[in-house]
């Protein structure tokens, strides 16, 4: 099975930058979406053998998640079911045979770290659903999770130390996320790879500098390991700040 996620940053404006091309040529089984910034009838996309699901925030032109899956799921479910959260649109859960596959947007901690509060509240609450799918079956997650990890995952560590999506409080929860039992599968494939990033800033050049984060991830069960085909990162797409991650399982 093959999956893609990618951070559009406002879907309609990528679509005009190239979205389908690139939809079509990745060729996935599984394509997710984030930030896009749509309600519903806003758009209207033309995607032959796949089945659409999407989940908006109630905020209009904010945050948002979509699905596209080719085989149609068992089960579709919007929201992780904690009232607090769920009016931004951020999670879609899908569930095959073998596993569930959720895509998530996790909220940004904003400037000034106004909201890193709310986002370890969030955290928390993400990591407990989580784990009780993980009670019924294996889990597939994707998204923009809005932290780098690690110093490896950002060109600049020590000046954004304390900025929002590499703050100690954000890192800790990741490393608590994976010491569940959970597997960073670019970092399965690429222990020590440096410079594969996935976000540039619009400021700066900093795509061209490429001065990037590592904050798009596919994350995976640690009983799906001796499945992981390959992780890649399509640094060379442009249409977003992000570009597209994706994952390559045997499912």
């Amino acid at each position: 099975m093959k999956l893609i996620s990618w951070n559009v940053n406002g879907l309609r404006a990528c679509v005009t930058k190239g979205f389908l091309d690139f939809f079509r040529e990745a060729d996935a089984d599984v394509f997710c979406l984030q930030e896009t910034k749509l309600q519903a009838g806003q758009i209207e996309l033309d995607l032959p053998g796949y089945h659409q699901y999407w989940n908006s925030a109630e905020k209009k032109g904010y945050s948002g998640t979509a699905v596209f899956s080719r085989q149609e799921p068992l089960s579709v479910a919007y929201g992780i079911g904690k009232e607090e959260h769920d009016h931004e649109g951020r999670v879609i859960t899908i569930e095959f045979a073998g596993c569930y596959v959720v895509t998530v947007y996790t909220p940004n901690s904003q400037d000034g770290l106004a909201r890193l509060d709310y986002r370890m509240r969030w955290e928390d609450d993400f990591l407990a659903y989580l784990k009780n799918l993980e009670k019924t079956k294996p889990v597939v997650l994707c998204g923009d999770l809005n932290v780098a990890h690690r110093e490896i995952d950002l060109k600049n560590p020590k000046t954004n130390r304390k900025n929002a999506g590499f703050t100690d409080e954000e890192r800790a929860k990741m490393t608590r996320l994976l010491s569940e039992g959970f597997i960073d599968t670019f970092r399965y494939f690429y222990p020590d790879k440096e410079g594969v990033y996935s976000w540039w800033s619009y400021r700066f050049s900093a795509r061209e500098k490429n001065a990037g984060w590592r904050i798009d991830y596919f994350i995976v069960s640690q009983c799906l390991q001796d499945r992981l085909e390959r992780a890649e990162i399509y640094t060379q797409v442009t249409g977003s700040d992000h570009c597209p991650v994706g994952l390559e399982i045997r499912l």
